[in-house]
């Protein structure tokens, strides 16, 4: 192929119970399919394979965590601060604004351009408690949230933050995950909150648009090079299930033997051709240069669906 495929990479989060040089040598020896680290700095992501205060503060201790991930052959592709700097409890907003902006000041340290996070979730109104996702205006009393969200939440956070990033790692891509729940899940709402700044990125996981209906191929190929960076996951249907409570499932994910859709392992929802033709989509961005495994499926344990990811990925890379 013409276009550069992206390397593989892990979501490091399932595994957080390890210590990061024991998931490193797990992976040398049992998944070498893998070369590229996404680790969790803050926000909602575990941070046990990062201790990110010390890392800002001790370049020594920066070197020598950069040195065990490189001795092993492998590669710090990504950041992971997913969390909701939009909150409407200041204690949470305050806490994940500030693990996002140190996030970026790690980057900048540690030469890592892509950060993975959400766009958030703020209120539905002054005075609310907790977040209000503006899904829709199906019914009266739905109707004009998200115009006020963006006007007096979204837009002035969003513009601070691109402008920080902008002035503190001018080549680092924020890669927003597209995910129902906050206010950026589609190329819509996606394309409005990116041409607030240009460190605004999106990283795609193809999972969130199969249980929205969507078209992840089509996705890429609209947003091009403003993708920075890419999850493997996949979705399965349960067609009883979802005959009868379709995809907006408040239970949702427990249990999931009950659930209309649960997260699956790569491969059990797409084939291993349509995983195929989505890394060559993703290689013709020109931007993605990881596409990081993210374990979430509740009937596979970790290990082995990290390991069956891994492989089906990169035969779906080589033929």
């Amino acid at each position: 192929m013409s276009h550069r495929l992206p390397r593989l990479g892990l979501v490091t989060e399932p595994l957080a119970n390890m210590a990061l040089t024991d998931l490193m040598d797990w992976l040398v020896a049992e998944v070498p399919e893998i070369t590229d680290l996404e680790i969790g700095t803050g926000g909602y992501a575990p941070t046990s394979h990062c201790d990110m205060p010390l890392l800002l503060r001790d370049p020594g201790a920066r070197q020598s965590w950069r040195e065990e991930i490189a001795a092993r052959g492998l590669r710090l592709a990504a950041f992971n601060v997913w969390g909701n700097a939009l909150h409407p409890d200041p204690a949470i907003a305050r806490k994940h604004d500030e693990d996002l902006r140190a996030t970026i000041r790690l980057a900048a340290e540690t030469g890592v351009d892509r950060i993975v996070a959400m766009a958030g979730c703020p209120a539905g109104a002054a005075g609310d408690k907790t977040p209000h996702f503006a899904g829709g205006g199906w019914l009266p009393y739905l109707e004009n949230i998200h115009d006020w969200q963006w006007q007096d939440r979204i837009v002035p956070y969003w513009t601070r933050l691109a402008d920080f990033a902008r002035e503190t790692h001018p080549d680092v891509m924020i890669c927003l995950e597209l995910h129902p729940g906050t206010i950026a899940y589609n190329v819509e709402t996606f394309e409005r909150l990116a041409a607030l700044g240009p460190a605004i990125s999106a990283n795609i996981d193809p999972s969130h648009f199969f249980w929205m209906g969507m078209d992840a191929n089509r996705i890429v190929e609209r947003l091009g090079s403003r993708i920075g960076h890419a999850h493997g996951k996949d979705v399965l249907f349960q067609k009883d299930q979802l005959a009868l409570n379709g995809l907006l499932d408040n239970r949702w994910p427990k249990p999931p033997d009950e659930m209309p859709w649960n997260f699956a392992t790569v491969g059990r929802g797409r084939n291993a051709q349509w995983w195929r033709t989505f890394l060559a989509d993703l290689g013709k961005s020109g931007t993605v240069t990881t596409l990081a495994i993210e374990h979430e499926d509740p009937f596979v344990e970790p290990k082995a669906g990290i390991i069956e990811a891994g492989r089906l990925l990169a035969a779906a890379a080589t033929d």
